[in-house]
């Protein structure tokens, strides 16, 4: 029995060094953008262990990293980086032509095929779940980079976040980084300056709130996705809420400040920019300060 043991022990240790062994070849041939080769590892990988949770986010990104192309191309707005300003005959601006990345979608749809399958079989790996989001948040995919988010956050609720990362290390501090990320890709929908995408952003903000009631952040997100569109009233109630939770949160103070001043309620303004001195850092307090000056006047 003891000899059946050290067997099955040894066999267990040879596949994760060899797991290694094609996670670092793989990873080898990235740095130098051998596809070639990246497949060839990836092939023989899957044989020798085809359920290996870093075999399905190494495809995801040899899908992910095949799928993305950059060429010239010409608008009529201002790219980043390099471009060629286009003029006419009378100096005019008529447009420019500089690099595009745009992503091959079969490509891409192979690399998102084969991350929901390592979803599906570690449900707690959570790079992978964040892969798939940045992936949709690259290619402007909204609705479905929406949808990742709010499935994820479902999840949190039940594994507690007990969230694993890369080679299934537990990822320290799971709530904590799970939110804090979940709030940047907030940030990255509010960024786009697409107002469609407030409804975006409020689905996300509820929710969180569905089971983090107490996430200040997302009262303050969902709060934002109103006092944009003019809703006020709605606006404020979130914000109401989270100065409750913490009435010492200057940056919740100022922003109900905001939402009064913009509803025309000078009165309660005033209050929470007072409120915002009191409890502000130096930068928040000068800003309240020439506020309750302009109301004033």
């Amino acid at each position: 029995m003891k000899k059946i043991s050290v067997t099955i022990i040894l066999i267990l240790l040879s596949q994760i060094g060899f797991s290694q062994d094609y996670q670092s070849e793989f990873q080898k041939y990235c740095q130098t953008n051998d596809i070639i080769n990246q497949l060839k590892v990836l092939t023989e990988w899957k044989t020798a262990n085809p359920e290996d949770a870093e075999l399905y986010t190494s495809y995801f990104n040899y899908y992910f990293n095949k799928s993305r192309q950059e060429g010239l191309a010409m608008t009529v707005e201002e790219p980043n980086g390099e471009r060629l300003v286009l003029k006419d005959s009378l100096n005019q601006i008529k447009g420019y032509l500089g690099s595009r990345v745009y992503y091959d979608q079969a490509e891409l749809k192979k690399g998102l095929n084969k991350i929901d399958e390592g979803i599906k079989l570690y449900p707690n790996r959570l790079d992978m779940r964040f892969g798939k989001i940045y992936a949709l948040g690259q290619i402007s995919d909204w609705d479905n980079f929406t949808s990742e988010i709010i499935k994820t956050v479902e999840y949190s609720s039940k594994n507690n976040n007990n969230w694993t990362w890369t080679n299934n290390e537990k990822q320290e501090d799971g709530r904590e980084f799970f939110l804090s990320s979940i709030q940047d890709y907030q940030v990255q929908l509010y960024e786009t300056g697409n107002d469609d995408l407030l409804v975006n952003m409020r689905d996300i903000a509820n929710e969180i709130l569905k089971y983090y009631p107490k996430h200040i952040e997302s009262l303050s997100n969902l709060s934002v996705t109103y006092l944009l569109t003019g809703d006020y009233d709605k606006g404020l109630e979130p914000l109401l809420r989270a100065e409750k939770i913490d009435p010492k949160d200057y940056i919740v103070l100022s922003n109900i400040a905001q939402g009064y001043k913009l509803k025309g309620n000078k009165e309660k303004a005033i209050e929470y920019y007072e409120k915002t001195i009191e409890y502000g850092e130096e930068r928040a307090k000068e800003f309240a300060r020439q506020q309750i000056i302009e109301l004033k006047k």
